[in-house]
């Protein structure tokens, strides 16, 4: 069960600030990827030369630039969450919100470039079994109670 459940409007006024930092996370993920790349290769080339060294200030710069790409990637996915909103999937940018619709706990779901929250999919769902929110023969979302709610 959700802390939160979100309808429409509350999860879509969310949307600039998740757009930012995720694209600020899809940045710093890409930016530790590489890094990660350049210390494997690093360390691949001193087993391969018999276990000598590479120059170590080269090698501390690198990895202090990871750590700290890593630290950013993990504030943003951080900020993010703190709203209520679950990442699914942070290169795609799937981002899906608690909500209830019909009395049942399902997921609004938003992907990065979208412009608004058009789809939904039950907790189990995943992103291929999304459905139109609009969908005229579903049944309208219900409101939930207001303020973090949590049912036991």
């Amino acid at each position: 069960m959700a802390e939160k459940y979100f309808n429409r409007e509350e999860a879509e006024q969310l949307l600039p600030m998740i757009e930012e930092n995720l694209g600020k996370a899809l940045e710093e993920k890409k930016k530790v990827d590489a890094l990660d790349e350049e210390l494997a290769k690093a360390a691949a080339r001193i087993m391969a030369l018999g276990g000598s060294i590479p120059p170590s200030r080269v090698l501390a710069k690198t990895r202090a630039e990871r750590n700290e790409s890593a630290s950013e990637l993990e504030q943003m996915i951080e900020h993010i969450q703190q709203t209520g909103c679950v990442i699914k999937d942070l290169d795609e940018g799937l981002i899906d919100f608690p909500s209830l619709r019909n009395g049942q706990e399902v997921y609004l779901c938003w992907k990065m470039g979208e412009d608004r929250i058009g789809y939904y999919h039950g907790i189990d769902e995943g992103f291929a079994g999304r459905k139109p929110l609009d969908d005229e023969s579903a049944p309208p979302d219900d409101e939930p109670p207001p303020g973090p709610t949590r049912i036991n």
